[in-house]
């Protein structure tokens, strides 16, 4: 199994980063690198308890489909989405949320396991890994801005 996080400071109330995180039009906006759109389950508003989605987007230069399901959740301070379909073997992703200060940590967690065996693991230690994490540093930025923009806050 690969595990990265990563974290990101958000002056912005603990609830609306909780909320836009799980927001999908939000998911979509914040993915817009790899044309990401939802085209099942949820298809708009706030993820809940048990809510799948399906996702398309291009990573590699492929379009990929993800299918997830809401498996936690404790509102505004953490989620975990897992993946019911797609491309990994398996797949992890835990939102979570913690105030310091008056700023909020917002730390992703992914773990996956490719397939392919062997060869996942070549192609995780080669480039899915940095992928993956570069991915969740750009969706973190957006997220950010829109979480200080709607909160009328200035960033760190």
């Amino acid at each position: 199994m690969t595990t990265i996080v990563v974290e990101t400071r958000i002056a912005a109330p603990i609830e609306i980063c909780f909320d836009l995180a799980r927001d999908v039009e939000a998911h979509v906006k914040t993915a817009s690198s790899t044309r990401e759109r939802v085209v099942g389950g949820r298809t708009s508003g706030l993820l809940e308890l048990n809510d799948v989605v399906t996702f398309e987007a291009v990573h590699f230069g492929i379009r990929q489909r993800l299918t997830s399901r809401i498996v936690e959740f404790d509102r505004p301070r953490r989620f975990v989405d897992e993946m019911v379909k797609g491309a990994f073997r398996r797949l992890r992703h835990v939102h979570e949320f913690i105030v310091d200060g008056e700023a909020v940590v917002m730390r992703d967690t992914l773990t996956w396991r490719s397939p392919l065996g062997p060869l996942g693991v070549v192609a995780d230690w080669w480039f899915v890994t940095s992928h993956m994490r570069a991915f969740v540093v750009q969706k973190q930025s957006e997220l950010k801005a829109l979480a200080e923009r709607s909160s009328g806050r200035d960033a760190d």
